[in-house]
């Protein structure tokens, strides 16, 4: 089986902790989130798939030839963005079969099994997976018939235009006849384009309503829900603590949920509260406190530190005595107090 995943996005919400890496790259409690995707992939049985590469594709390339998925990765870099639908044209002689198109920037635990045995029922061009959300104004939403059978939808739609309580996911099921549809090296969007040409020509596409947990880590208050979901073990995502604990010093305590990655040293006397992530290769002071903050790998917490609700990418340094609250300290320069 084979799969696509749309990799290539600048990821502008996320900004500034995708200023100089792939929004797919952004690390979900130890791991990029591509790289829960490509495990979840795996875990259904898929063997062969395709990354489409723009911003930063070096990180991507790079960080799996040292982190073995057991995929056959193929990558397609884009020049110039093509849409998510023109991606997937440049890339249609890899697919013979019916495949999967999954978006890099979501969370999910999917049972793809069960989206395929729906979609091959329905025997439909193609399957939007969907999912029961609240907050529906900033995606996409659709609206199904009593069988799942698409009738409209709108992308990211004004709050006159909501009409249903289902969101599009990113997440897709296609025949290979689709490509018929889509034009070569042009822009052309699934959603905006590809969608209604196939309600125009009254082509059979259903929704598929997913139980399991998906989110959206596109902006920062999702990038947080996603790694807290991950924490509370609310989303069922391979992750392990491989703290060293011979690397921490006297009198630290740790309250769970959170977070610690291998050798990361700890100073002593510090306390991390619920809901924190420390990545590898960090260093903690002396007396810091963490609370609900998330560090990414390579970083140094100077003594006397107190951090709150706040975001450290790679390779920061911050130094005693500062407190932060509600922060993100970000580019691998260090933290300068202005």
């Amino acid at each position: 089986m084979k799969a696509f995943v749309l990799a290539a996005g600048a990821g502008t919400r996320l900004r500034p902790l995708t200023s100089d890496i792939p929004k797919p790259m952004v690390p979900i409690v130890g791991k990029p989130a591509l790289q829960h995707t490509l495990e979840n992939l795996k875990k259904y049985g898929f063997k062969d798939v395709c990354v489409n590469l723009y911003h930063c594709p070096g990180v991507i390339v790079d960080y799996f030839k040292d982190n073995d998925t057991g995929l056959n990765i193929k990558y397609s870099l884009e020049e110039k963005l093509l849409g998510t639908a023109g991606a997937i044209k440049k890339q249609e002689n890899f697919f013979d079969e019916t495949f999967v198109v999954m978006s890099g920037d979501g969370l999910t635990d999917i049972n793809l099994k069960k989206a395929l045995e729906f979609h091959k029922k329905k025997k439909s061009i193609a399957t939007i997976v969907l999912k029961e959300i609240d907050a529906r104004f900033e995606y996409g939403i659709t609206l199904t018939d009593k069988n799942g059978k698409i009738k409209s939808f709108v992308e990211k739609p004004r709050w006159k235009d909501i009409f249903a309580d289902t969101v599009n996911t990113g997440i897709y099921i296609f025949e290979p006849e689709i490509f018929k549809y889509i034009p070569k090296d042009k822009f052309f969007d699934f959603s905006m384009d590809l969608f209604p040409l196939f309600l125009k020509n009254k082509k059979n596409i259903y929704g598929y309503v997913m139980k399991e947990y998906w989110t959206d880590i596109g902006n920062i208050l999702e990038y947080k829900k996603g790694v807290f979901d991950a924490l509370d073990g609310n989303v069922n995502v391979n992750i392990s603590s491989s703290a060293d604990k011979k690397l921490f010093g006297k009198n630290v305590k740790i309250n769970s949920p959170c977070f610690i990655g291998k050798n990361v040293r700890i100073g002593n006397n510090v306390v991390i509260h619920p809901y924190s992530v420390i990545t590898e290769n960090c260093e903690i002071g002396d007396n810091a406190v963490i609370e609900k903050t998330i560090i990414w790998s390579g970083s140094k917490i100077g003594k006397n530190v107190r951090l709150s609700n706040t975001i450290v990418g790679y390779d920061s340094t911050i130094p005693g005595g500062i407190v932060l609250f509600d922060s993100i300290i970000m580019g691998r320069e260090n933290f300068n107090g202005k």
